[in-house]
């Protein structure tokens, strides 16, 4: 394939002249000014909500600040912050930058040993934590962190954290600080944040983003997300704040756009969170939207009959919903879609609460195209976004215009194109970062001399521009017959066996491929009573004959597309889902294939027995 031409309609230089001298501090003091009366933040509080307006949010963050730079945080300081997604953090994490610090988020999942790592390698010198539980893991390692002088915990009501240990009301009550002077003070070439690499291939590495990376990216998402507007949009904050999706979505962009921040301290209640909020803007990984889908389906399952109906539905509206999006819909067509989603479609978005959603976006990992084009057909807006730590995030989206199986077009101002050699995909712009922290060789591998970020995934590129991925550079299977194959592809059509929630293909050097497909606790259940299947646990289910039948019919249809060497011809039934930041999965979805071989080993080699 010849070299992908750079995608370019909006250039870098426009987009770094739109957000000259701006910063993070400086644009959300600008929000708060304009909008104080509006409510920025929400969050549980027994059985209703807790609001904060921007008013009442930069109080804190100016007493806050306050307090941190009694503590010594100052210029060119590090603070680490290990909290679930509450309406402190924001707080705690906006005063940091008003001090010139840089406030590093590290996953609450992490062991003693990682947060020595990750805490010593940044030379942090406070911490912030939620609770007892995270202090405990600071404690255990404190003598091998000379750095650190201080730590904060925020909810410690039975007060077991000992009297060096500073509280958040201690914080809150410090001297405010001036936030205009101190946000005037505030340089764009500042290292904002550093986000840790989840480390699945050796030590996770810091990427270095500074104000000027995170105002370019905001301001090309601004542009790439088209809404009629943007402030009050209700949003909910549930995935990591040490992953970038998360804290480009509804922090930094928060700080821009005004955002109503809703936060969910346990992502496995987005779903709950949703149906209460009615997000407008949502951001998910892709096992967030197979559970929704699984949900619905299940539902639908009980009865047979109106399962029918609405997979005919979904089918007929799929075609009418691409044509819409591309502006060439009938008036014929858009009277079919509109009553296909009076009948059919409407209330089941109610239903989940995704009735209100201006836009929905997916990224992190693959989703699989067919289920996407699903959202689409029942009236979620869903668009996936590629990109990764290192670009701030994004490096291809389109928010309206959308190609299932595709990650759309470059971002405004960020060229993206294929190396000649490889295809790999890489992207040059404000939005890529500034390096890996104490890390040269690291930096140099990423980022060429021409200033070309080297993403390391394979893709291809149509002719309008539109990219795919095809596969991670070090992830394709080579089979003992010498077949080059995507996992990710056959691992997305294995999730559209509609009792597989997950799925991990196999065949490195082997004669063939087969997968290890993990049973949809939604779904699965559903089918099976509704089979008159007798069982008390997954694990039944999973051993079941029948069972066995159905996903092995499944396996047939989604392999179809595939030619006869790359189709999977044997898969294995795992009843134990695989949840985030656990030996098969990191913290944001993504497969830990050298865990899953190992923890699997006995089954992937039944599978060539």
């Amino acid at each position: 394939m010849a070299e992908g031409a750079p995608t370019v309609t909006v250039t870098d230089a426009e987009i770094h002249a739109a957000v000259e001298g701006q910063t993070v501090p400086a644009a959300f003091l600008a929000t708060v000014q304009a909008h104080g009366d509006r409510v920025a933040l929400r969050e549980r509080d027994g059985d209703g909500w807790a609001e904060t307006t921007f008013a009442e949010y930069g109080d804190r963050v100016a007493r806050v600040a306050g307090g941190l730079a009694a503590l010594g945080v100052g210029d060119g300081t590090r603070v680490v912050l290990m909290m679930r997604n509450i309406a402190a953090f924001q707080v705690v994490d906006m005063a940091t930058y008003f001090l010139g610090a840089t406030p590093i988020s590290i996953y609450n999942s992490s062991s003693p040993e990682q947060v020595a790592y990750l805490t010593g390698h940044c030379e942090a010198t406070v911490a912030v934590v939620e609770d007892p539980g995270f202090l405990e893991r600071f404690l255990k390692v404190r003598e091998e962190l000379p750095n650190l002088e201080h730590l904060v915990i925020l909810n410690d009501p039975d007060g077991i954290a000992g009297p060096d240990v500073h509280t958040y009301a201690g914080l809150l009550d410090g001297e405010p600080i001036d936030l205009e002077a101190a946000a005037a003070a505030a340089s764009p070439d500042h290292l904002a944040t550093l986000i840790y690499t989840s480390g699945t291939t050796g030590p996770p590495k810091g990427v270095m983003l500074t104000h000027r990376n995170i105002a370019w990216t905001v301001e090309s998402l601004r542009r790439t997300l088209d809404l009629d507007s943007y402030l009050g949009k209700r949003i909910v904050s549930y995935l990591p704040m040490a992953h970038i999706a998360e804290r480009m979505t509804s922090h930094y962009q928060q700080a821009w756009l005004g955002y109503e921040v809703t936060s969910c301290p346990d992502p496995g209640q987005i779903a709950a969170y949703a149906r209460e909020v009615h997000p407008n803007v949502m951001f998910g990984v892709p096992r967030v939207w197979e559970k929704i889908h699984a949900g619905v389906v299940g539902a639908l399952a009980a009865d047979p009959d109106k399962a029918r109906q609405f997979d005919e539905a979904v089918e007929a509206a799929k075609p009418i919903v691409d044509a819409m999006a591309w502006g060439t819909a009938t008036e014929e067509q858009e009277q079919t879609y509109a009553f296909l989603d009076e009948v059919a479609f409407s209330g089941v978005r109610q239903l989940v609460g995704l009735d209100e959603l201006d836009l929905a976006i997916t990224g992190a990992a693959p989703i699989p195209a067919e289920l996407l084009a699903w959202f689409r057909a029942i009236g979620v807006p869903l668009a996936e976004i590629y990109g990764m730590s290192e670009s701030s995030g994004p490096m291809t989206f389109a928010a309206r215009q959308v190609k299932p199986g595709t990650v759309g077009p470059a971002i405004p101002g960020c060229e993206v194109k294929l190396a000649e050699e490889d295809n790999e995909i890489i992207c040059r712009g404000g939005n890529v970062f500034q390096g890996y922290l104490n890390d040269p060789d690291k930096t140099a591998e990423a980022l060429d001399e021409d200033g070309w970020l080297h993403s390391g995934d394979i893709g291809t590129i149509d002719d309008d521009g539109y990219f795919s991925i095809v596969d991670r550079k070090k992830e394709l299977i080579v089979t003992a017959g010498g077949k080059n194959i995507s996992p990710a592809n056959l691992e997305a059509a294995l999730k559209m066996i509609p009792l597989v929630g997950q799925a991990c293909a196999i065949g490195d050097r082997r004669p063939f491929v087969s997968a290890l497909v993990v049973l949809d606790p939604d779904t699965a259940p559903a089918w099976a009573r509704g089979e008159g299947i007798e069982f008390e646990t997954l694990a039944d289910l999973a051993a079941n004959p029948r069972v066995q039948e159905e996903v092995d019919r499944g396996l047939r249809d989604v392999m179809a597309e595939f030619n006869n060497a790359e189709r999977v011809k044997k898969v294995t039934i795992l009843a134990e889902e695989w949840l985030p930041d656990s030996e098969e999965l990191t913290p944001t979805s993504k497969l830990k294939r050298r865990g899953i071989h190992t923890k699997y080993a006995d089954e992937i080699e039944s599978l060539y027995g």
